[in-house]
């Protein structure tokens, strides 16, 4: 395993590298306590998890990392600072097709809109397609998540699925888009 000062990806203003279990667990469990955060993040009901109990799901990650091969889980931090404010991953691969789902979020609020979304994504997309040799990735975003909507959007992602009224959240209900972008089209937004 990588110790905290492992850095494995770095931007501008972002090191994406490995979990720390001591540290990280208290940062991310005050997260579970954000329902903003924690609805922009997962589409299934969450609840608070304690320090503990994230401990233990970054056992089982890093599980499912070593023996399942099919989930690459990178923590977000602040180049500057080497604050933890985020997390990204690329999962549920399929290494026969070169399919594979990402996620990440920017957890902490006063680190929003500031670019380090941005930033992940492309050190993501990098590291999927060059790295690790995928045909295709996919995203899945609620659609009352309009900044995430907009940042695929932005690198472009186009909207391959619309699953109409699926996600039932603040009482009432909304549609679940799913985005894809191909390595051919990632790479030439790239040689531009």
């Amino acid at each position: 395993m990588f110790g905290i000062q492992t850095t494995l990806l770095e931007a501008q203003d972002i090191l994406l590298g490995p979990i720390d279990h001591e540290t990280h667990a208290d940062i991310e469990s005050r997260w579970t306590y954000d329902a903003d955060f924690m609805r922009s993040m997962e589409l299934t009901p969450t609840q608070p998890q304690s320090p503990a109990s994230v401990r233990l799901q970054y056992t089982a990650i890093e599980e499912q990392m070593n023996v399942q091969k099919d989930l690459y889980y990178f923590t977000i931090r602040t180049r500057e600072e080497d604050r933890f404010i985020g997390k990204a991953m690329l999962e549920w691969i399929d290494w026969t097709n070169g399919n594979g789902y990402l996620r990440l979020g920017i957890a902490e609020p006063g680190y929003r809109g500031r670019g380090y979304g941005s930033q992940t994504l492309n050190l993501l997309l990098s590291f999927a397609f060059e790295e690790l040799g995928m045909y295709r990735v996919t995203a899945v975003v609620p659609a009352y998540n309009r900044e995430a909507i907009h940042l695929f959007r932005k690198f472009g992602f186009m909207e391959e699925v619309r699953r109409r009224k699926a996600l039932y959240r603040d009482d009432q209900f909304w549609d679940i888009i799913s985005f894809g972008l191909l390595h051919a089209e990632w790479r030439e937004q790239v040689c531009r």
